[in-house]
C-alpha cells in the first residue's frame, strides 16, 4: 500500500512539474522575483522611512529627520517601475519560458506576446493605465502569453511561413523576415479574437477572464479553507519526498502575487490593504522555518527529546531553519515516509495558516504589505512584511510556539524508539 501511494504521488507531482504551461508560469515568476523584491523594498522605504504625513509612524517624522521626506519620490518612482509593471514583466518572462520549452528561443516571442496582450486590453483612455500593467492585468497577461506563444511556435515550427532572403542579405535581417509571417498571424489572430469576442459578448476579453476565471479562483484559493487545503497538499507531497512548494508554486503564485500587489498598492496609497492571504502571508505563516513549520519540531526536540540522534540532527538543522530551510530535518530525522512525525507535519501548517488568518481577520495581526525574501528569518520576516508592524512578528512567534505544542507529543512518543544505529 505504501508503494502504491508513493507511486501515485510521484505520478501526480511529475505531471504537474512536467506540464509546460504550469512550469512556464513557475519559472517566469521565479525570474520576476528580484523585481518584486525591489518593489517591496521601495514600498517599505517610502512609507516607513520617508513618509512625512502627519501622524504616520515613520522615521521621517522623528524630530530632525524630516529631510528624509525629500527622498520619497525616488522610491515611489522605483516602486511604480516595478510593482505597477507586474503584468508586463510576467507576460514577457512566461512567454520566454514557454517558448524555450517548445524549442524556440526567438527574441520575437516575448515581444509578440506583449503586442498580443496590448491588443486585447481596454485602451479606451488612449494609454496603458495600471489596470493593464499592474496586478489587475496579471491573469490576462499570463493567458495571452501562453496562447500567443503556443500559436507562434507552431507556426514557426511548421516551416511553411518562412520568407527566405538571398544569401547577400545580412543574417539578422534575414532572420527578421523569416519570422515576419508567424509574428503577423499571431498578433492578428489574438487581436481579431479580442474584437470578435467583444462584438459578440459585449465584454472585453480581460473583463471576461477577471469575472469568470480570476475572481472565482482567487476567492477559492484565498479563502481560509482554501489555504488550509493548499497547506495540506504541499506537506503531503513533502511526506513522500516531493518538493511540495515547488510542485504547487506554478498554481498558487499567480493568485497570491496578485493579492499581494493589491496590498502593496493600497499601502503605498495610505489606505487599508484589501487581502489577508497573499505571498508574504504565505511566507510568514506557512513556510516560516520551512514547510511544515519545522521550527516547532526543533523546539520540541530540544525540550523533550531523549534521543541523541534527533538532538544531533536538530543542532545541525538549526542554522538552516533560521533561514527557513528545512531539508536537513525532512530528510535527516526523517519526516519523509514517517507515519508518526508525518501527522504533526501535516497538522501544524494547517493550524498555523488558519490561526494567522483568524488573528488577521480580527485585527490583531496587521495585513502583509511587503514581500520580503523567503529566507528572511522568522519574527524579522513578520515585522517587515507587516510594514514595520510588531504584530506580524508576534503572530509568527505565536504560530511557531503553537506548532511546537503540536509536535511535542509525537517527539515524546518517539523517545521510546531506538535510533537505527542503536537497534
Amino acid at each position: 500500500m505504501k508503494d502504491q501511494m508513493m507511486n501515485g504521488f510521484l505520478a501526480f507531482a511529475t505531471k504537474i512539474q512536467s506540464q509546460r504551461h504550469i512550469n512556464a508560469i513557475k519559472n517566469g515568476f521565479t525570474n520576476l522575483m528580484p523585481i518584486i523584491i525591489v518593489g517591496s523594498i521601495c514600498v517599505l522605504l517610502s512609507n516607513v522611512v520617508c513618509n512625512t504625513t502627519e501622524g504616520y509612524v515613520s522615521l521621517a517624522n522623528v524630530p530632525g529627520m524630516s529631510w528624509l521626506g525629500a527622498l520619497k519620490p525616488i522610491f515611489d518612482a522605483a516602486n511604480y517601475g516595478t510593482m505597477n509593471m507586474l503584468a508586463i514583466g510576467a507576460c514577457l518572462l512566461v512567454a520566454m519560458e514557454l517558448g524555450t520549452s517548445l524549442g524556440q528561443s526567438d527574441w520575437a516571442i516575448p515581444v509578440t506576446s506583449l503586442a498580443c496582450y496590448i491588443s486585447v486590453v481596454d485602451l479606451s483612455n488612449g494609454y496603458l493605465d495600471t489596470s493593464v500593467t499592474a496586478a489587475a492585468g496579471l491573469f490576462v497577461a499570463l493567458m495571452v502569453a501562453l496562447v500567443s506563444t503556443e500559436l507562434y511556435c507552431k507556426l514557426v515550427s511548421s516551416g511553411k511561413l518562412s520568407i527566405h532572403m538571398p544569401d547577400s542579405v545580412p543574417s539578422n535581417v534575414a532572420k527578421s523576415f523569416s519570422i515576419l509571417l508567424p509574428c503577423a498571424i499571431t498578433i492578428f489572430a489574438i487581436s481579431g479574437f479580442g474584437f470578435a469576442f467583444s462584438a459578440i459578448t459585449g465584454m472585453k476579453v480581460p473583463e471576461a477572464i477577471i469575472k469568470f476565471i480570476q475572481t472565482p479562483l482567487s476567492g477559492v484559493m484565498t479563502h481560509p479553507l482554501g489555504i488550509i487545503l493548499i497547506a495540506f497538499v504541499i506537506c503531503l507531497l513533502w511526506m513522500f519526498g516531493i518538493h511540495g512548494a515547488n510542485t504547487m508554486s506554478g498554481i498558487i503564485e499567480p493568485v497570491f502575487l496578485a493579492a499581494y500587489a493589491q496590498n502593496a498598492e493600497a499601502y503605498a496609497a495610505g489606505t487599508a490593504a484589501p487581502n489577508i492571504v497573499c505571498t508574504p502571508f504565505w511566507s510568514c505563516f506557512f513556510s516560516t522555518t520551512g514547510s511544515g513549520l519545522t521550527g516547532g519540531l526543533l523546539i520540541a526536540i530540544f525540550l523533550f527529546s531523549k534521543r541523541e540522534d534527533f538532538k544531533a540532527i536538530a543542532k545541525l538543522a538549526l542554522p538552516c531553519g533560521i533561514f527557513n530551510i528545512n531539508e536537513p530535518l525532512i530528510f535527516g530525522i526523517p519526516i519523509v515516509m514517517n507515519p508518526i512525525l508525518g501527522i504533526p507535519f501535516l497538522i501544524a501548517p494547517m493550524v498555523s495558516v488558519g490561526l494567522a488568518y483568524f488573528l488577521t481577520a480580527i485585527g490583531f495581526c496587521s495585513r502583509m504589505v511587503v514581500n520580503v525574501p523567503w529566507t528572511t528569518p522568522p519574527l524579522l520576516c513578520g515585522f517587515l512584511a507587516g510594514g514595520g508592524s510588531i504584530t506580524g512578528a508576534l503572530t509568527q512567534l505565536i504560530v511557531i510556539l503553537v506548532s511546537a505544542v503540536i509536535y511535542a507529543p509525537f517527539v515524546i512518543m518517539l523517545n521510546s524508539q531506538q535510533a537505527p544505529s542503536e537497534e
